[in-house]
């Protein structure tokens, strides 16, 4: 990666706006992509809330039901619910697994944020890691049953109760969890009743990790591909990594990537690959909590303009703590829905009012959440009095 060429491709922010909505299916629906292959183009859908997930991919196809989205998880296998890019519990394609496996193995730790009476050493987070593979390899066993397990693997220190937690305190194995998802040795299972269960993703897909340099240079191709132009600073933000392990990332893949200038600052692509749409973004789309489309696109101030930043970010900055109206490639509002058995209460909080076209397509979005969520909405244009999810 070299910042030096003189010649960069210039690219203004409407056209990369455009390719960006079309790469995310949200130019147009994709009906030839199943939910497997839209999870795959936006590099992972968010998960921590399963129903806004199950609308991310929905809305995004044709004939793609919360129901679809469960049965291609559950049943068949499809995708994988494992904690992904930032330690956030991501669906993932399966057939993508040894990629992700690998790349996510390959990321530098993170600093504990817990002092050193609670910490492990590196030796028993390995052990934890370990035993958790082998408890989940053929099971689907809850956290009190995987807990158990582990302790009776690793020793009594593992369950000390050390780690600080919602409600009350957690045992202190339960630092490695993200980790052993990570290097691919837990997943999540079905429900059993109200509880979770966890398994072996290996379990379900039978895949081996790729070696982490090949796996980190697809992560990167696939991330410029769906979100660039990029910079190392902005990859490292959605990994939630150093922008100087970020930085030398970019740098070590040499001629795979190509500088661009993005309205005066230079980003990558991947090499050769700079074409943009001729018609400028267009459209009215909801996109629910933790939308990829809104928590990987940058620049920040591009995505969320003027007032729609103070409106639709957290304080510090954060995306995707509220569901927001896309109109024309940015944020131009939010919305909040309600359900009570099949009814959909949806409210919409435009930051300018609509034209008679735009509240047309919003209309369509509304029908087209109905067929996602199996329910029947009940549309209003108003203030949105909820505040950000956690």
């Amino acid at each position: 990666m070299s910042d030096t060429t003189h010649d960069a491709v210039r690219l203004r922010w409407p056209a990369v706006s455009a390719r960006r909505l079309e790469r995310s299916a949200l130019a147009a629906p994709a009906p030839e992509l199943d939910p497997a292959g839209i999870v795959g183009a936006l590099c992972g859908a968010h998960a921590q809330v399963l129903s806004a997930a199950e609308l991310s991919i929905g809305m995004r196809g044709e004939g793609i039901t919360r129901s679809v989205v469960r049965k291609t998880l559950w049943d068949e296998a499809g995708l994988i619910k494992m904690y992904g890019p930032r330690g956030t519990v991501h669906l993932l394609p399966a057939a993508d697994l040894p990629m992700w496996v690998g790349a996510l193995s390959a990321l530098p730790p993170s600093p504990s944020p817990f002092t050193k009476d609670v910490r492990m050493t590196d030796e028993q987070t390995e052990e934890v890691v370990a035993a958790v593979g082998a408890a989940l390899r053929d099971a689907e066993l809850t956290i009190d049953e995987l807990s158990e397990a582990v302790v009776a693997a690793t020793g009594p220190w593992a369950g000390d109760l050390v780690m600080p937690a919602f409600q009350g305190m957690w045992p202190r194995w339960r630092q490695a969890i993200t980790l052993a998802s990570h290097r691919g040795q837990l997943c999540f299972g079905p429900n059993r009743g109200r509880k979770v269960t966890y398994t072996h993703p290996q379990h379900l897909t039978g895949g081996r990790a790729t070696d982490g340099t090949a796996a980190l240079a697809g992560l990167v191709e696939r991330y410029l591909h769906a979100y660039g132009p990029a910079t190392p600073q902005h990859f490292a933000r959605w990994l939630n990594v150093s922008p100087r392990w970020a930085g030398e990332l970019f740098d070590s893949l040499g001629g795979a990537l190509q500088r661009v200038d993005l309205e005066g600052t230079a980003a990558w692509v991947n090499a050769g690959d700079t074409a943009t749409p001729e018609e400028p973004p267009r459209g009215v789309r909801l996109l629910p909590y933790f939308d990829a489309y809104v928590v990987a696109c940058q620049p920040r101030e591009r995505l969320y303009p003027g007032a729609m930043a103070q409106r639709a970010l957290t304080p510090s900055g954060q995306a995707g703590n509220y569901p927001v109206l896309l109109i024309d490639g940015v944020v131009g509002g939010v919305w909040h829905q309600r359900r009570s058995g099949r009814r959909l209460t949806v409210t919409v909080e435009p930051g300018t009012p609509l034209t008679a076209a735009q509240r047309a397509e919003l209309d369509a979005q509304v029908e087209r959440l109905e067929c996602v969520l199996e329910g029947t909405a009940e549309l209003t244009i108003g203030t949105v009095g909820v505040g950000p999810h956690a």
